[in-house]
């Protein structure tokens, strides 16, 4: 058996019955969707525990700066999120040091990522940098921005 979706849970579908379901989506199709991640359940000890989340008001004031940060930063622009930045913005806004330009070498050379798939980089580690207060998009924004491109791995073999 094949385990898929859930570390807990065996699945019994065949190996073609699976291939077959994930080419229902296809490859460019996927590359156009900016986040892709798989979402576990969670365990009831987690639930339980004593940790401190975020709370619904503190991500909302969050999303609130990042929003103006962005509304501000493109004021000039015609655009007003990091979404609707086309490729020479991409340039201007999106610009990396050297440490981050290597992850994401590394992660094109080991994950097969499209041309596309590098804009969507580059747009969700803006994006993640705002959420941080940064100016600057750092490593940590580009190392978090690829592993949202999940699925193109997992599933379709890049």
């Amino acid at each position: 058996m094949v385990i898929i979706g859930s570390k807990d849970k065996e699945c019994n579908c065949s190996p073609q019955q699976i291939a077959k379901y994930m080419g229902k989506i296809s490859g460019p199709l996927l590359d156009r969707i900016d986040i892709h991640i798989e979402v576990t359940p969670v365990k009831y000890e987690k639930l339980e525990s004593d940790s401190n989340p975020e709370t619904s008001e503190q991500i909302k004031e969050r999303v609130n700066k990042a929003r103006k940060m962005q509304l501000e930063r493109y004021k000039n622009n015609k655009i007003f999120s990091n979404s609707e930045l086309t490729p020479k913005l991409i340039d201007k806004y999106c610009k990396l040091d050297e440490t981050s330009k290597k992850i994401l070498e590394n992660a094109f050379k080991k994950l097969g990522l499209s041309a596309r798939a590098y804009g969507r980089i580059l747009k969700v580690s803006r994006t993640i940098a705002d959420l941080a207060g940064e100016e600057n998009i750092l490593p940590a924004h580009i190392a978090e921005a690829i592993q949202y491109r999940n699925l193109d791995r997992k599933y379709w073999g890049k």
